[in-house]
């Protein structure tokens, strides 16, 4: 249905989600399955950046995620903060993912790369290393922050919420693929998302409309989105 003359464009939202060795204590075993059932079931197609310890750990979920259409990004290797390597160590890590994703997967996760911890997003030595390799560098708008263990379900399905029919322009949602309250949440906010109007999309549709580095946004600020 197109929007009626004058009224604002229906939100447009790329769902993505870090999956990787859980890094907290709720994080029952199962919770990615559920995740890829509830996005299975919505009918929506994410963009899942892969931890390449995580992908030759878990091999029958990895091949999953490509199986059910959802595009494949690079999360590292060994999920440390990377502009702390040293040259020769970010190209083996960034490199060491990349083989775990095509041998197990059997997709070339180039050129998406989402950095562990948002780390490098105002550094331009650290773009420039990535591009070197054939990535680009894929933040978010919106943080659920469901990997702070005191968040409950309700709280990381409100900012997730907010977060994706405020503002203007694409969203950048991120979630993690191991915990509970993504896996509680994540069919809620689909449907919350979906009866607003929101149009679902993966991040390879926004590249015309990433932009470069945010200037002055602090290792800690959501608005910062892709850089090359």
């Amino acid at each position: 249905m197109r929007p009626a003359s004058g009224s604002a464009p229906p939100p447009r939202v790329a769902l993505t989600v870090d999956a990787e060795h859980p890094d907290g204590s709720r994080c029952r075993a199962g919770n990615d399955e559920r995740i890829l059932d509830a996005l299975g079931e919505a009918g929506v197609r994410a963009t899942f950046f892969l931890q390449g310890r995580w992908v030759t750990a878990h091999p029958q979920l990895a091949r999953a995620v490509a199986a059910q259409g959802h595009l494949i990004g690079n999360h590292s290797h060994h999920h440390v903060r990377m502009p702390l390597l040293s040259a020769a160590g970010l190209r083996a890590d960034v490199l060491a993912a990349q083989g775990a994703i095509q041998e197990v997967v059997g997709v070339d996760p180039r050129p998406l790369f989402r950095t562990p911890f948002g780390t490098g997003r105002d550094d331009p030595a650290f773009d420039r290393s990535l591009a070197r390799l054939g990535y680009r560098n894929v933040l978010w708008d919106v943080d659920g922050a469901d990997w702070e263990a005191d968040r409950g379900v309700g709280a990381v399905l409100e900012r997730l919420v907010a977060g994706c029919l405020g503002g203007s322009g694409v969203r950048i949602a991120l979630v993690h693929s191991w915990p509970d309250q993504t896996a509680a949440a994540l069919p809620m906010m689909l449907d919350r998302l979906r009866r607003a109007g929101t149009e679902f999309v993966t991040v390879d549709r926004l590249a015309p409309d990433l932009p470069g580095p945010a200037a002055g946004t602090g290792p800690a600020a959501p608005s910062a989105r892709c850089s090359s």
